[in-house]
């Protein structure tokens, strides 16, 4: 999908799955230029590495349970929990529960495309 084009992604299996790391996988649900959500599945001992990147991020515990590490803080995490990862901030997690987590991005990020 094109950032031009108009497109609605409602059903789950829309989407491809692309396998992203050991126990971790990400579809890509919808984005525009200035936003993006994706889905990341995990299983039970998958990380997401430490990183950091230009993007704003909301992250949206859907399911399991996850240690989540933004900045100098760690937490854990579950189902209903939010995290914010502001610009150029380090942040990482780790999944404890076999789940999954919905983050958004302020911009898109065009390197999952």
């Amino acid at each position: 999908m094109s950032t031009t084009e108009t497109n609605f992604h409602l059903g789950n299996d829309s989407q491809p799955w692309v396998q992203v790391a050991e126990g971790m996988r990400r579809q890509v649900l919808a984005y525009d230029p200035q936003m993006m959500l994706v889905r990341v599945a995990f299983e039970k001992g998958g990380i997401g590495a430490l990183h950091h990147h230009v993007h704003t991020q909301i992250t949206y515990v859907q399911s399991g349970v996850f240690k989540a590490v933004v900045g100098d803080e760690t937490r854990v995490m579950q189902a209903g929990d939010v995290f914010y990862a502001p610009s150029n901030v380090w942040h990482s997690v780790e999944c404890l529960e076999a789940g999954v987590l919905v983050d958004t991005f302020s911009p898109m990020r065009e390197d999952f495309i």
